[in-house]
């Protein structure tokens, strides 16, 4: 039985039990400041951005098996990124 969502949000909401799982991992490990939000957002722009057609199943695993410290280097560089369009925005 293949299950099929409507929207983004919908496949968010059934995989936030997972992304919960995966923030507390993540504090654990001392990453206290990451989110729900952050890990979808990695992995939607970095990991599933030219995926088609993945599984449930495929992408609880690869929310459970991606590597903190490379979660924690991408909102890093995001948010690297957006203070640094503040500061030159204030400057213009």
């Amino acid at each position: 039985m293949d299950i099929e969502f409507n929207s983004v949000s919908e496949l968010y909401e059934r995989l936030k039990p997972a992304l919960k799982s995966k923030v507390q991992e993540l504090k654990r490990d001392g990453y206290t400041y990451l989110t729900c939000e952050d890990i979808w957002n990695y992995l939607k722009e970095k990991k599933w951005q030219n995926s088609r057609n993945l599984s449930l199943n495929e992408m609880v695993d690869d929310i459970f098996n991606s590597d903190n410290t490379i979660i924690d280097d991408y909102f890093k560089g995001k948010l690297n990124k957006k203070t640094r369009r503040v500061y030159f925005d204030e400057e213009m």
